[in-house]
């Protein structure tokens, strides 16, 4: 069984950073984002953590864990959005007692999302992957990364559909933010290795593949016990995003999760659109999911709005989905039940 967290209309956020916060230079960030939230009726409740940055975190992982557990904890606090991700989350995890977490979101991408994975997995407690609160400080978002607040919104028992964007951000010009933060140049292609349209059915599972695959045979990575305990050993949608491998690297990592047992039942994988993917020895990123259709016989999707490449749909762990693509256009229906 799923637990599904609903966002209130007026709602109070915690923004605690379990993986890197924001160093002094670029405090603004979060000054804007709390004026952009404030002016729609929401509250931001900031932890220490969140303006701190050393070392490639922003405290000792035993610091960034008790902040995240007292936010989780703290009853005015309704969800909870960190700055953005990082590098060493994994640090905290065996500092996390998940069984005693309250039922709240925590939406975010990249580092966060290994939080995200672990969270589902060890409690059945839905997270939601998606944008991360500096790229909420525009004077509006798209229409792709607004909609995160009806999806967190959504009731248990109800449903959200999504779709394509129709351009997305090529790279980023951090000297030049548009009103909604993202440079939106290029038309959105939503693809499949078939050149075919696709359907698929199951539960959302997923995130930065170059994070979550480093819980692969932990306690934190109990996909088979997930699906037997959770999902009554319902078929998965898997969704990754690349931020740094290349194409060798990121073909381990899927032979690894598939030696592990991860896509043991799995009805199709989604990719997200990647600033990375580069080819080693002619070896590129679409014999790379040529290989997985024919390896693993399922669909699969590819350059969705999902990751490091903006804007990007919320998928929700543990939701039950319904994806389509077709002629370059996707659609993703997501129930919560």
């Amino acid at each position: 069984m799923i637990t599904y967290p609903q966002l209130k209309e007026r709602a109070t956020i915690g923004v605690t950073a379990p993986s890197s916060g924001v160093e002094e230079g670029l405090h603004h960030l979060l000054t804007s984002a709390q004026k952009r939230f404030e002016s729609e009726g929401h509250t931001l409740k900031f932890g220490q953590t969140a303006w701190t940055q050393d070392k490639a975190k922003s405290a000792p992982a035993q610091v960034r864990a008790l902040e995240f557990l007292e936010m989780m904890n703290d009853p005015e606090v309704d969800a909870i959005i960190p700055p953005w991700g990082g590098e060493l989350l994994i640090e905290i995890l065996e500092h996390l007692n998940f069984d005693e977490l309250p039922a709240k979101w925590v939406l975010g991408y990249s580092d966060t999302s290994l939080l995200l994975f672990a969270m589902t997995l060890k409690t059945g407690i839905a997270t939601a992957h998606g944008v991360n609160l500096v790229d909420l400080r525009g004077e509006y978002s798209d229409a792709v990364t607004a909609k995160w607040r009806e999806v967190l919104a959504t009731e248990a028992g109800g449903e959200i559909e999504q779709v394509s964007s129709e351009q997305y951000q090529l790279e980023w010009n951090h000297a030049e933010p548009t009103p909604c933060v993202y440079n939106l140049t290029e038309p959105t292609d939503w693809k499949t290795v078939s050149g075919k349209p696709v359907l698929m059915n199951g539960r959302l599972l997923g995130g930065c593949i170059d994070i979550i695959r480093n819980v692969v045979g932990t306690p934190y990575g109990d996909v088979k016990a997930f699906q037997e305990e959770r999902i009554s050993d319902e078929p998965l949608i898997w969704y990754f995003e690349n931020c740094d491998m290349e194409t060798t690297d990121l073909k381990r990592a899927l032979v690894q999760m598939k030696l592990a047992g991860w896509f043991a039942n799995c009805s199709g994988i989604l990719f997200g659109r990647s600033p990375a993917n580069g080819p080693v020895d002619n070896y590129t990123i679409e014999d790379v999911y040529k290989e997985i259709v024919e390896d693993l016989q399922v669909p699969v999707a590819y350059d969705i709005d999902c990751g490091h490449v903006p804007p990007q749909v919320t998928l929700i762990n543990g939701a039950y989905a319904e994806v389509e693509v077709a002629n370059g256009k996707g659609r993703i229906l997501q129930r919560f039940i």
